[in-house]
């Protein structure tokens, strides 16, 4: 029977009718009262009374439910939006991964972000899927109290190692259902673990020194203390342990200063064959004591690069002067500069400028750890050569500001070349 079946539509109609009109049951009555007393009072015949009376009652059938609501200014565009959200939208747009479980620990939903992080979670039982200890209680604690447990650390191994704090609560009263929420922590763990790794480097260059230093002044007060030659000699070597620590305070602090601003001011430029050649011009008299020459291949028109001339002085400071300290043995060092002839992925032109020296060059092993701060080829031949052990990462931290880089090729017994690469002005 079709839909337009005047027998069917009949009865559910009826029903309709009369709930509306029950609805409007008090307003009938004040109408009606209201339509009496007016005939009463004017003497009118009661047929046209009867009359408006159906009609009011004829339009309060017709008035919806939701009427008396309206009226109230409860619009469904007025309501709180959130009200009119689904559960699974609300999910889908949380950040962190979230999941959704039963009384059995069967996942019953996972957002997006559960599903980037841990594959399909589906229909999975998190006992079986997470069987870390931590997570197991987790989950037990969760189930058998039916309360918020204290959140626990959870590391995901595979693919990379990630760490997570998971909370759990149940939702709402009576539903059967958990949530777990796994909050990523991985990012925090890094930064607490480089700034613990920077504080004891740091204290241990500082305290060789303080400690040689402690040693001489002991010396001086006892056994050396009438003897000049003793006292001349050490003199000597505690202000050259003074000088070491007050080399290691400026580059902290330069590093400081470096990481406080993360990107280098726009519209400034630097012609990096007046800035490679003033830099070989101020090292020449250091290079000549080592007993290193300097060679420049440098082109006779300006190459300009987008930055800061200042900080790229810095730059070639520092990689000329570990050429000069580390690969004296070679007897030369080669400083170039050109235009690179083909742009990346087609992107932005560039530009590159080389420091290669002749000495006994760089393990692979250690390539890609040169840059770190204070970490050290061979520690003691770095600090008899007066270095820091933060030079190289001044140089990462200032190219990165420019959105360039540094590349290095080397090998043992070949010498090493340091080659920045800066976007071209």
């Amino acid at each position: 029977m079709s839909d337009a079946d005047p027998e069917s539509a009949r009865p559910g109609f009826v029903r309709i009718a009369a709930g509306r009109l029950l609805q409007q049951r008090w307003v009938l009555a004040a109408a009606a009262v209201a339509i009496l007393g007016t005939t009463l009072l004017s003497g009118s015949p009661l047929g046209p009374t009867f009359a408006a009376i159906a009609a009011v009652a004829a339009v309060a059938m017709l008035v919806p439910r939701g009427a008396r609501a309206r009226r109230h200014g409860e619009t469904d565009a007025d309501r709180n939006p959130v009200e009119r959200l689904s559960a699974l939208r609300l999910a889908a747009a949380v950040s962190d991964p979230l999941v959704v479980f039963d009384a059995q620990a069967t996942v019953v939903h996972a957002n997006p972000a559960a599903e980037a992080a841990f594959g399909s979670l589906r229909g999975v039982d998190l006992r079986l899927r997470f069987r870390a200890p931590e997570m197991q209680d987790l989950v037990r604690r969760t189930l058998d109290a039916a309360t918020h447990p204290a959140p626990v650390e959870y590391v995901e191994r595979a693919p990379i190692e990630r760490l997570f704090r998971v909370g759990a609560s149940p939702v709402g009263d009576g539903t059967g259902l958990f949530v777990l929420v796994f909050r990523d922590q991985s990012e925090a763990r890094r930064i607490d673990r480089m700034r613990a790794d920077f504080i004891a480097n740091a204290s241990h260059e500082l305290r060789t020194p303080l400690a040689s230093i402690g040693g001489f002044i002991e010396t001086l007060r006892g056994p050396a203390r009438d003897d000049p030659a003793a006292r001349e000699r050490f003199l000597e070597i505690m202000q050259t342990q003074t000088e070491r620590m007050a080399r290691l305070i400026d580059d902290l602090l330069s590093l400081s200063r470096l990481e406080m601003k993360p990107l280098v001011a726009p519209g400034q430029t630097a012609d990096l064959v007046a800035v490679v050649s003033g830099v070989a011009d101020a090292l020449a008299g250091i290079a000549a004591d080592a007993g290193v020459e300097i060679e420049r291949h440098l082109p006779a028109a300006p190459v300009l690069a987008a930055g800061s001339r200042d900080e790229l002085t810095q730059v070639f400071e520092n990689l000329l002067q570990n050429a000069i300290k580390y690969g004296r043995s070679g007897g030369r060092v080669v400083v170039s500069v050109e235009r690179s002839p083909v742009a990346p992925g087609g992107g932005r032109p560039q530009v590159e400028a080389t420091v290669r020296d002749f000495g006994p060059g760089i393990a692979g092993e250690h390539i890609p750890r040169v840059t770190e701060r204070f970490y050290r080829v061979d520690g003691e031949a770095s600090r008899a050569q007066k270095g820091t052990g933060l030079g190289l990462a001044i140089v990462k931290h200032i190219l990165t500001r420019h959105g360039g880089r540094l590349s290095i090729a080397s090998a043992p017994g070949e010498g090493a070349a340091f080659t920045v690469h800066l976007p071209a002005a």
